[in-house]
């Protein structure tokens, strides 16, 4: 049977990681004026085609870090505390390793990742024998539903620093499931496993490996395929065919977003080396440009709120930065609200009543900013925390930061510091945590190089 999982009517976020190394209230108003990247812009002529018609936003987790890709859950009861043996509801051994992200899509999960070379903690094998896995997950057992298969398409680089083969989360549209896998090409799946169509987007290949996610805009598949062809490609979701390709994307394993600038037209926004770039997500026209001042590349995702985007990245000297959406061309001087030297070279921010949240990749600091003027409200460092490649959850009023060691630090989202849980699920898995958690009906999930765990009060 052919199912449906419709998305919900209108998504208004309070509102990066695309490279996980290297990880709302619903109503039927007017759409929100920070980001769109999920749901059809004209909420009206949304078709609902089955059981999950009325199901909330806060059931589902349709692309990498959520509802536009902020990184911010309206589910509510998620669990504070967890181990192996406390609110672990399942865990699922996975067919391979991966740092992607799990999606939730009504009763089911999905998720990537790879096999057959390059595992860590197995033989190194051969590279033609390297695999990516789409897995489908009930959610309530645990039980791999399917697994589809894709070989590799070689040359690939024989080793790919930190994360491996599969870091690409996936997204759905409520009627198809995308994968990214690199030059290995763009793949539509529908939601019992049917291959629907692939695209090729480019047949380079990268040292750090590629990264970026798949976003929906309308009936338009978006790509950052940085590493594959320098380009931003949207496709038709439908039939795979390219419809505009946006060139000079160099340096950029972030995922980017889709934002409402002041004048409520919709910017498709994208950092690289040196600048933040807009286009217009119905045509890849450039928009606007601004200087980062970063001199690193860029793999942090973006946030927005308000109509200004914050940007992350690079390992020393300019750190983050403020810009105003809504410009045309270059927008340094007139658009770029303010530059700070704290930030992150791998996981992306949150926002959320106008307060930055992050934590440095390396350091194990957690970082609290004023959005507006970029001030550092706290600098707290975390016992133990190790690295930091996943991105930042903010549910319920509270921030979950996962830690590559396994370790998961619940923090509450306020400009006054506050660690309420500390969480270990070290023991008994031994790999290693980048993929950024998801959240979705009262629930958790997680997902290390072996197991996708999903965790709940109970």
């Amino acid at each position: 049977m052919r199912l449906r999982f419709p998305l919900p009517q209108k998504l208004t976020c309070i509102c990066l990681s695309g490279l996980a190394l290297i990880v709302v209230a619903c109503s039927r108003g007017p759409s929100s004026p920070e980001a769109i990247a999920q749901g059809n812009p004209n909420p009206s002529n949304t078709p609902f085609q089955s059981k999950l018609e009325k199901d909330p936003v806060s059931n589902n987790w349709l692309q990498f870090r959520g509802p536009n890709g902020l990184g911010i859950s309206q589910s509510q009861g998620l669990p504070d505390t967890w181990s192996n043996d406390k609110n672990l509801l399942w865990k699922t051994e996975l067919p391979g390793a991966g740092a992607s992200s799990p999606i939730i899509v009504g009763d089911r999960a999905f998720v990537t990742c790879y096999s057959g070379y390059g595992v860590p903690g197995q033989p190194k094998g051969d590279l033609s024998q390297l695999k990516r896995h789409l897995l489908c997950v009930n959610i309530s057992t645990g039980k791999i539903l399917w697994n589809k298969d894709v070989a590799a398409v070689l040359p690939e680089n024989e080793t790919i620093r930190e994360h491996g083969y599969a870091t690409n989360t996936p997204a759905c549209d409520g009627e198809r499931v995308y994968a990214f896998f690199g030059k290995s090409g763009v793949y539509a799946f529908d939601l019992d496993g049917k291959q629907l169509w692939k695209a090729d987007v480019g047949d380079k290949h990268h040292g750090w490996g590629t990264a970026a996610s798949p976003v929906i805009y309308k009936d338009l598949l978006i790509i950052n395929a940085c590493v594959e062809s320098e380009s931003l490609i949207a496709l038709d979701k439908k039939t795979g065919q390219e419809k505009w390709r946006a060139r000079g994307i160099k340096e950029s394993w972030n995922t980017p977003i889709l934002v409402n600038s002041p004048d409520r037209k919709p910017e498709l926004i994208v950092a690289v080396i040196g600048k933040i770039l807009a286009f217009d997500p119905d045509t890849g026209k450039s928009l606007w440009s601004c200087d980062t001042d970063i001199k690193w590349y860029m793999v942090p995702s973006m946030v927005a709120e308000d109509g200004v985007v914050y940007a992350l990245g690079g390992r020393s000297g300019i750190a983050a930065l403020a810009v105003r959406t809504g410009g045309k061309g270059d927008v340094t001087k007139t658009h770029r609200l303010w530059t700070g030297t704290k930030g992150s070279n791998v996981s992306s921010p949150v926002v959320h009543n106008g307060h930055l949240y992050w934590m440095h990749d390396s350091l194990g600091t957690a970082f609290c900013a004023e959005a507006k003027t970029g001030k550092i409200i706290y600098e707290e460092r975390l016992p133990r925390a190790g690295q930091i490649y996943a991105s930042p959850l903010l549910a319920d009023g509270k921030l979950y930061y996962v830690c590559r060691n396994g370790r998961t630090f619940v923090v509450k989202a306020a400009p006054k510091f506050e660690l309420l849980a500390t969480n270990d699920l070290s023991d008994g898995d031994k790999t290693i945590f980048d993929g950024s958690p998801a959240a979705a009906n009262g629930r958790l999930y997680l997902r290390s190089g072996r197991y996708l765990y999903c965790l709940g009060n109970k």
